[in-house]
């Protein structure tokens, strides 16, 4: 795709460079210019900002609409509208991504007392692991000191450690970490503490933490120790060196609601969407709390196996992670023929191959609950849009249960249909690589149109 110029309602204060192309394998990437507050923290899987100005751009919209967004992750598609000076709403289940999205949207703290403050917590905490025989900078330590064992780490409770993948943080960092919450807890200031607290997030996976992504979330070698405070620091000085460049656009109101997508309509004004932006989950065993277990648990967003398990009863049903005997999305899509043979295509060829393994049995029950569950959203959506309002989803087909393929962009466009939505088109996005096969799957973007 080419990278576009600026609508000309782009606030003269941010504007966007022409005549980028990206490869297959790029068009995904995010460019340079495009850092400021997307940087914050992105998940692995999100789109890329210069996909929502071109969607912007396609589907005519300026300051007078408003834009959502219902699976709004770390909130590309609102802060994107939010630079251009465009309206925009977001809707989140997950009450980690849910804070993320409304902190990348907030340049109101001055950037220069931000950062006086987090140089004194900075001093503070490193004061604290002084008293603690421990250097901030592992890179300034001796041999025998980096050999040393340290007596009396802090760490987290059992049942906290249980949440958290195996090993995705080594003892030492994640004393530091504790160290450093302890202190942002101690000395919080209500302007500054959430873009603190995100600064920390940003880093916690790869920099403090072991993971590392590919796109799926794994456990790398472990750090016996990593400079968490500098760590922290380097996102505190991103964030404030992006406030100052985007403060002046702060006024435009882009907000973000903890809720369900498959029921918004109580959450969204009736009638006040003019485009929808975003990208659903896709049918797959991709547990996405996993990706962002270390920072959900580290920052307090989930504290309990039964923390957990609300958090996934409110999630699109993606993925047998998430599916519970009392689920019934399926009942959506129970007349759909097409949807049908594909789950007894499913569950046939489970029963060909032997499988016999839990999740390995919910396979075919996933996918209607998946595509029933897009159907309730559709359906529900509804009620929130304007009459003409212009809709992309960016969807990938995938062969996740059996190498079985499942189409979803013609799945989902046969479902908008049915539901009185216009299909425009399914558009390749780009193709990519099925991690089991091998094989090439189209990633798309559906564009449905609703006329009232």
């Amino acid at each position: 795709m080419d990278h576009i110029e600026a609508p000309l309602n782009a606030p003269m204060a941010y504007q966007y460079k022409s005549g980028h192309r990206g490869s297959n394998g790029a068009i995904n990437k995010i460019f340079d210019q495009d850092r400021p507050a997307h940087d914050w923290y992105r998940f692995v899987l999100s789109f890329p900002p210069h996909f929502v100005r071109e969607h912007i751009e396609r589907f005519a919209i300026n300051r007078d609409h408003r834009v959502l967004d219902p699976f709004c992750g770390a909130g590309t598609t609102i802060v994107e509208c939010k630079k251009l000076g465009i309206s925009s709403v977001g809707i989140e289940a997950h009450p980690f991504a849910h804070f993320v999205a409304q902190v990348k949207v907030d340049w109101s703290p001055d950037p220069e007392n931000l950062i006086q403050h987090a140089e004194y917590i900075a001093e503070v905490a490193r004061a604290q692991l002084e008293a603690d025989g421990i250097e901030d900078d592992p890179f300034f330590r001796s041999i025998n000191d980096h050999d040393r064992t340290h007596n009396h780490l802090r760490t987290l409770s059992p049942d906290l450690m249980q949440l958290l993948l195996k090993n995705s943080i080594s003892p030492l960092p994640l004393h530091k970490v504790l160290v450093l919450l302890d202190t942002l807890k101690k000395h919080a200031d209500k302007r500054f503490e959430r873009h603190q607290r995100l600064a920390l997030a940003k880093a916690l996976p790869s920099s403090i933490g072991n993971l590392h992504f590919g796109p799926e979330v794994g456990v790398g070698p472990a750090k016996h120790d990593a400079p968490v405070i500098a760590a922290w620091l380097d996102g505190i000085y991103t964030i404030a060196r992006d406030v100052r460049m985007l403060g002046d656009l702060n006024a435009t109101r882009a907000i973000v609601h903890h809720a369900d997508a498959r029921s918004m309509a109580a959450t969204v004004e009736p009638s006040s969407i003019d485009a929808v932006i975003t990208s659903p989950p896709y049918p797959n065993e991709k547990d996405y709390t996993r990706t962002t277990r270390l920072e959900s648990v580290l920052l307090g967003f989930i504290q309990s196996k039964s923390d957990l398990r609300a958090l996934k009863q409110h999630l699109m049903r993606s993925n047998t992670r998430t599916v519970y005997t009392s689920d019934d999305d399926d009942r959506w899509v129970a007349s759909h023929l097409r949807i049908q043979r594909l789950a007894d295509t499913i569950e046939s060829r489970r029963i060909e191959l032997g499988k016999t393994s839990g999740f390995e049995r919910l396979y075919a029950r996933v996918t209607r609950l998946y595509f029933g569950g897009m159907a309730r959203h559709f359906a529900d959506l509804r009620t929130v849009l304007r009459p003409g309002a212009h809709l992309a989803y960016v969807v990938g087909d995938q062969a996740s249960y059996f190498r079985v393929m499942i189409r979803t962009g013609e799945l989902l466009a046969d479902i908008a249909r049915s539901l009185g939505y216009e299909v425009v088109g399914i558009d390749l996005f780009r193709t990519r690589t099925a991690t089991a096969s091998k094989e090439q799957l189209r990633e798309e973007v559906l564009v449905l149109r609703w006329n009232g």
